[in-house]
């Protein structure tokens, strides 16, 4: 892992991930695309109706039985600062199931995604660490591994950000082990 590309890079923050001023924010979103708790429905709200309605039409047009676990789809970011959302579908956790390619692809994919519409920034929450149980030092490595795979191939400075600083701390620290 290139500690130094990766320190460049990368952005670790505690904020409100709808008024970070980046591209692209990534929405961990349910499988509807409807809107829901915790940072899916802060961004619908804060993003305005407009987000549902043209998240109606994803489900209406692509994706009609739900967006899958690791997939992405795009919006326009509406009233949010950034000027698109890329919503991804974060796997449950299973301790009987290895997921994490489920999650990897979730940051992979939206990487992907944000440099095909010429973002130069993004953002992420930490996705399926809230309501969906991953673990959060397991899910820090699986992103760690995917930024340190990923980031070589695109110009994107990336920031992650948290809901609390003790999610931030143990972040950087397993960022640091990393390397």
């Amino acid at each position: 892992m290139d500690k130094e590309l990766l320190a460049r890079r990368i952005n670790v923050v505690v904020d409100d991930i709808t008024r970070i001023e980046v591209d692209a924010i990534v929405n961990a979103a349910n499988h509807s695309l409807m809107g829901g708790g915790g940072v899916d429905g802060a961004i619908h709200r804060a993003a305005g109706p407009e987000l549902k309605k043209a998240c109606q039409r994803l489900r209406d047009t692509n994706w009609p039985d739900g967006l899958p676990d690791g997939e992405v789809t795009l919006t326009d970011g509406f009233k949010l600062s950034a000027r698109y959302v890329i919503h991804t579908v974060g796997p449950v956790y299973a301790k009987t199931k290895d997921k994490s390619h489920l999650l990897a692809n979730c940051y992979r994919n939206a990487l992907t995604l944000a440099a095909e519409n010429d973002c130069r920034s993004i953002a992420f929450p930490a996705v399926s660490t809230g309501i969906y149980g991953y673990p959060f030092d397991e899910a820090a490595k699986v992103v760690l591994d995917v930024l340190a795979e990923e980031l070589p191939r695109h110009e994107l400075d990336v920031t992650l950000c948290f809901f609390s600083d003790k999610d931030a701390e143990a972040f950087k620290m397993i960022m640091e082990e990393a390397s």
